[in-house]
Formats: C-alpha cells, structure tokens, sequence
C-alpha cells in the first residue's frame, strides 16, 4: 500500500515517515513531496506563490495544544467562534468544545505528512497574517483566486479537500489539501483501536471522557471526511 505506516507514524509519535524542505520550509511524507513542489510551481507560472503555513504536526505538539486548552491557558472557543471559560465547563463540554476547533492527538491528519494548510503569500497583504477564515478563500477574499485555481488543479497532482462542506465534526477548510495516494491508506489504517492505544499511552486531559466518547469521536472527527473521488 502506498504511505503505508506504522502505528507510532500513524498517530504521529515518530517521524521516520516525514522529510523536511528548505524552500518553502515545511515537513511531508516523503511520497508527497514531489507533487507539492510540481503544484506549487505549475501555480508559480500563473502569478500564486503557494505556501503552506502548517504541514506535519505531531502527537506531542497536538498534545499540548489540546492540554493548554483543556486547562484554560490557551483561549477556548465554541462552535460559533465565542469564548468559553473551561473552568466553568464539565469535562464533557470542554471536550465537545476543543473538537469543534482541534483535532484529537493521535487523530489529526497532519501526523501524517500528507496534509498541507495553504496560502497565496502573493495576496497577502504587507504585514498581514493569514488567519486561515472562509472569507478569505471566499469571492472577493485575498485567496479566492488562489481557491479557484486549487479547484480546477490540484486533483492532477494528487490532491483533494477533505473538509469541502460541513460535516458532522468538522466545518470546511478550504485551505486544507490532502495527498491522497498517502491519506486514504492512512485513513483505513487508522482504526478506532489504534487511536486508543494512542491516547490510553498518554497524558491527555479529559482521557476519561474521551476515551468512552472514542467510537463516536472516531465516526465524526476521523472517518466523516471527503476522499478524492467523491
């Protein structure tokens, strides 16, 4: 199987499956890296200089961002975007509410190296920062452009949106692209069981919740996804 992976590739605590590139500076499974660099430079020629602002990401960084939430130290946000204080939240709540945002250590897809977050930096304005929002990949956004082109090229070099239309976890990330020779092995190797002895290996906040939420967090956050064809 193309991208096949080993547990500990698959949940992202080893990285023996990623390579990292100078220019633009990102991490990738390594079968990915040549049809990134051939899109980025078919898009070059027609004035988009595509660059990812997140690439590889693994367990540990998940980990902590999920923790620091968890715990209120990193802002905590519901699903219409408003701020919540987790310490007036059940466990459950604060669970149900960082999912809404954050992928599940071991769950995310970025540990897989084949997925990249996008940007036009030729659209960006001096200064700005890219904050990754719908309008922005939106008609008359600073990425609308470089959506479009997305739209009608990225599935010849391998490429497809896996969060196109919201679905029961997560809402649509325009600027999401996934590789699909190495995902979708990834996906079906990533098995609720896997994901468990992941997180059971951990020192995750709300772990009990978690784990007995974990066959409905697996249905929703890992499998309710787009593949390339359909």
């Amino acid at each position: 199987m193309n991208g096949s992976m080993n547990e500990l590739e698959l949940t992202g605590r080893a990285c023996t499956h990623i390579v990292d590139i100078v220019d633009p500076a990102c991490a990738l499974h390594h079968e990915a890296v040549g049809a990134f660099l051939a899109m980025r430079a078919a898009a070059l020629e027609e004035g988009l200089i595509l660059v990812p602002v997140s690439a590889f990401r693994d367990f540990d960084r998940q980990l902590r961002i999920w923790n620091e939430k968890f715990s209120g130290r990193r802002p905590l946000l519901g699903r219409n975007g408003r701020p919540l204080q987790a310490a007036t939240l059940t466990a459950a709540e604060i669970v149900e509410a960082i999912l809404a945002w954050s992928a599940l250590p071991g769950a995310s897809r970025h540990h897989w190296g084949s997925e990249i977050d996008v940007i036009d930096s030729a659209a960006l304005a001096t200064g700005a920062s890219p904050g990754l929002l719908l309008a922005e990949y939106a008609p008359g956004g600073p990425f609308a452009r470089l959506h479009d082109w997305l739209s009608r090229n990225m599935d010849r070099f391998g490429f497809f949106r896996p969060y196109r239309t919201t679905r029961p976890g997560v809402a649509p990330e325009p600027w999401h692209l996934s590789y699909a020779p190495v995902s979708e092995g990834a996906l079906d190797q990533l098995t609720e069981d896997v994901l468990r002895r992941a997180l059971e290996a951990s020192d995750i906040a709300g772990r009990t919740v978690i784990l007995e939420r974990l066959p409905e967090i697996h249905r929703d956050y890992v499998l309710a996804v787009y593949s390339r064809s359909r």
